[in-house]
């Protein structure tokens, strides 16, 4: 019989040893019943216990010798590599190989993964095949959108959608008590009426707000949905500056009105004003995100 994993077969095991012990049946007998060759029932019986056994578990698959293992001490290495400097699979292939220790990058991987150190995929994310990043040659091309967390109790928070154009710096933001892609939505709705251009990309992370029905909802209103990259908050470094920004001069607004919605937005949309009118930018030659926009 191949080997098995089967949570039953310990149990199928000890019946069948029974069968033969107690009941007098024949092995042929046993094995026609149990659905096995005679020759495994005889080995049932050699490792059972001689009293009466409840379970005969299944033994381990792993073989008495490998010979083709790597040695006790590069395998070391390459733990004690991952643990201290925290270096993928590449980079610490690439140390033993200066060092003079001839391993495979499979083998690396391998170690790595027998040790728990690797975070795997999660089966249930799914892929997003985002396209090329659009060139915000000007307004509208390239627009970045995030939400900032803000903790309210131990179970309860806010939100605080933000969204910046990163060609002229121009932003916008809103508290919300949910989150979710109805209303990521309609944060973009709000955002588009007043904003003096037209969005025809947006850019977000991966959050869950930002889902493939976030996606379809804009790509029937004409504009582009596309995710950064995995783990690279610096594809998205606009907004993330601006929240930081926002979270730095909004701090007290935010600390004392974050169970007041209604008076925390008043304070988001009196600041917007100043920063798209009258605060200066440095990544923009000083100017204010207003002035380089295109005079109507």
């Amino acid at each position: 019989m191949p080997y098995s994993q089967n949570p039953h077969l310990p149990k199928v095991r000890a019946k069948a040893v029974d069968l033969v012990r107690i009941k007098g049946w024949s092995m042929s007998q046993t094995a026609r019943y149990i659905g096995v060759h005679k020759a495994t029932i005889s080995k049932w019986i050699k490792r059972a216990p001689r009293c009466r056994a409840y379970k005969i578990p299944t033994r381990s698959s792993r073989p008495h010798t490998s010979p083709n293992r790597i040695d006790v001490d590069i395998e070391r290495r390459i733990v004690e590599i991952r643990m201290k400097k925290g270096r993928c699979a590449q980079v610490i292939h690439a140390q033993l190989l200066r060092k003079g220790l001839m391993v495979s990058e499979s083998t690396v991987k391998r170690v790595l993964q027998r040790y728990g150190l690797v975070k795997k995929r999660s089966p249930w994310k799914k892929y997003h095949l985002s396209g090329d990043r659009p060139n915000p040659l000007k307004p509208g091309l390239l627009v970045q959108t995030d939400t900032i967390h803000i903790i309210q109790t131990q179970k309860d928070r806010m939100y605080i959608f933000t969204l910046i154009d990163c060609y002229s710096r121009w932003a916008f933001a809103k508290a919300r008590q949910r989150i979710g892609a109805g209303v990521a939505l309609e944060f973009i709705r709000q955002a588009q009426q007043i904003s003096p251009f037209s969005f025809h990309c947006i850019q977000s992370d991966h959050g869950p707000e930002f889902s493939t029905h976030f996606t379809e909802r804009l790509k029937v209103q004409g504009i582009r949905h596309r995710h950064s990259r995995v783990r690279k908050p610096n594809d998205n470094a606009f907004v993330e500056r601006f929240n930081r920004t926002l979270q730095d001069e909004l701090k007290s607004e935010i600390t004392r009105y974050r169970h007041n919605m209604k008076r925390l937005n008043y304070e988001i949309t009196q600041y917007m004003k100043y920063y798209n009118n009258e605060r200066l930018r440095m990544g923009i030659n000083f100017q204010t995100p207003r002035e380089t926009l295109p005079r109507s």
